[in-house]
């Protein structure tokens, strides 16, 4: 079995805030587009001002590059929804594929940049919201990178194992103010983004596309890609009263993936 549709959770998440970086397009719409259906009220960044536009929630656009773009987002997020619960950091980029030696600093830094730093810099100007309100959830999406080495993919890789770090710490941090933080690690998840990373790593490693995307699949036990719906599962699981006493955990969505290709 290679992927399967999923049902979206129901939970009831009436008068929640909830921002997410990335929230247009991908995961971060299939998010926003769950929380929405739980009742929650939704404010999204994204880099692509098309899909800003036809995404259905209302939001800014930003470049999770830029420290200034992350805080004015939150910035815009609180003053939309008149405060804040939620926080999803869903902006990420897949980085170059190739071995260390042929990475350029500028690919590293531009990696490093928009899977950690951004979330350090949203979730930064957030805090201050989410202690007003009483308490709340930070969700940082990592990876299965953030567990496995990932040859060829080391400027992704170390930034994915940086935001479990993070994750952790600043669940210590915020527990006291009732914040719970968490990453979701997601495995293989269908859709153009893991298509164009099979098709770079193929093309690395010399073999076909379907050659490697049997051997993604096959390092898992269900042997299956998961959905995007279930990272927007989990997401709403994290966030919502049946999370309450779940903080500074990196939760694997992955079919229990045992390996990075």
């Amino acid at each position: 079995m290679i992927s399967a549709a999923r049902t979206p959770l129901t939970v009831d998440l009436g008068g929640y805030r909830v921002a997410i970086s990335a929230g247009a397009n991908g995961i971060g719409k299939v998010i926003a587009d769950s929380f929405a259906a739980c009742g929650a009220s939704v404010f999204v960044s994204d880099i692509d001002e098309a899909a800003l536009a036809s995404c259905g929630h209302p939001g800014v656009k930003a470049d999770m590059g830029l420290p200034e773009d992350c805080e004015a987002f939150v910035d815009f997020a609180v003053k939309h929804l008149g405060g804040l619960d939620v926080l999803v950091n869903n902006a990420g980029i897949a980085g170059p594929t190739a071995p260390v030696e042929e990475v350029t600093p500028e690919e590293l830094d531009a990696t490093l940049r928009i899977d950690l730093a951004a979330m350090f810099h949203c979730s930064r100007r957030a805090i201050p919201a989410l202690r007003a309100n009483g308490g709340g959830a930070v969700i940082n999406m990592s990876s299965a990178a953030g567990r496995f080495g990932f040859a060829h993919r080391a400027p992704y890789a170390a930034a994915k194992w940086g935001v479990v770090g993070f994750t952790k710490t600043l669940a210590i941090e915020l527990g006291r103010d009732g914040v719970r933080v968490n990453a979701i690690l997601p495995g293989p998840v269908d859709g153009p983004r893991i298509r164009a990373v099979i098709k770079a790593k193929a093309l690395s490693e010399g073999i076909s596309e379907n050659e490697m995307t049997d051997r993604t699949v096959g390092t898992t036990s269900l042997k299956c890609f998961v959905s995007q719906q279930d990272i927007a599962n989990m997401a709403l699981y994290l966030a919502s009263p049946f999370g309450a006493t779940v903080s500074g955990q990196a939760i694997g969505v992955d079919a229990d993936m045992q390996a990075m290709m």
